[in-house]
């Protein structure tokens, strides 16, 4: 089936599709918590709604997902959290890694990679280089990742650039700063979700999020479904997109 007709079939208009969907995904430890169950589960079981998730978006031919895996604040939780993580993460790299390549998804990261530990390193560069002839959908996971870092980073290379004669005044336009994010070459996100009532962005695409319209779903991230998914994408379609201008 394609996307088109999958989007029709789920009550959604394939013209107005968004081309990137940003989600913060968060909930797992209080899902846990309710269940008085070990953090690490909470995260386990949002795992899988990461399965649910890419896997719709990819059906429904969206370009770029974009998910917030760890903050650069992450790395202040328990060591042993922390260590649970990335195992699940080189977990979840080596159980999708056939499906990416099935399904045409091109997996990236966004975030200071050099922080992750090299076996986590040398497992997402593996599934980078296996998937980077794939051109049907865009998967980042923003690892080790902060949007004042990101910003910061930028802010740094223009004027590395500018003290080196490469770069003048009139030549910092948002195209050049854009070229110098994370996200690079990338539409910015249509829509941000952020899962389990939290109202904040939480330094999270500060610069890309400037038009995206924003959703905060009661629901903690591993009860999440695709079909609260195809709710969203509902209501997404219903909002009128000004950008600042009166239509």
């Amino acid at each position: 089936m394609s996307s088109d007709a999958f989007a029709v079939e789920h009550g959604l208009d394939p013209e107005k599709m968004p081309r990137h969907v940003a989600i913060i995904m968060d909930g797992n430890g209080r899902w846990a918590k309710k269940r008085m169950l070990n953090r690490v589960r909470g995260h386990e079981q949002g795992a899988d709604v990461v399965r649910e998730v890419v896997r719709t978006c990819r059906r429904l031919g969206i370009s770029v997902l974009t998910l917030f895996a760890f903050s650069t604040e992450n790395w202040g939780r328990p060591k042993a959290e922390v260590g649970a993580l990335m195992h699940l993460l080189r977990r979840f790299l080596a159980s999708e890694e056939a499906e990416m390549i099935r399904t045409n998804i091109r997996f990236n990261t966004i975030g200071q990679d050099e922080m992750l530990p090299r076996e986590v390193r040398e497992a997402v560069n593996l599934v980078k280089d296996r998937t980077c002839g794939n051109d049907g959908m865009t998967l980042n996971l923003a690892l080790s990742y902060g949007a004042r870092e990101e910003i910061t980073r930028m802010a740094r290379q223009i004027a590395e650039a500018a003290a080196a004669g490469r770069l003048s005044p009139d030549a910092v336009t948002d195209a050049a700063v854009e070229e110098r994010l994370y996200t690079r070459g990338m539409p910015d996100p249509d829509i941000l979700i952020r899962t389990s009532g939290e109202m904040r962005i939480s330094n999270f695409l500060l610069w890309q999020i400037a038009y995206a319209e924003l959703f905060f779903p009661p629901t903690l991230w591993p009860d999440f479904s695709a079909a609260e998914l195809m709710g969203i994408l509902k209501a997404y379609q219903r909002r009128d997109r000004r950008f600042g201008r009166v239509n």
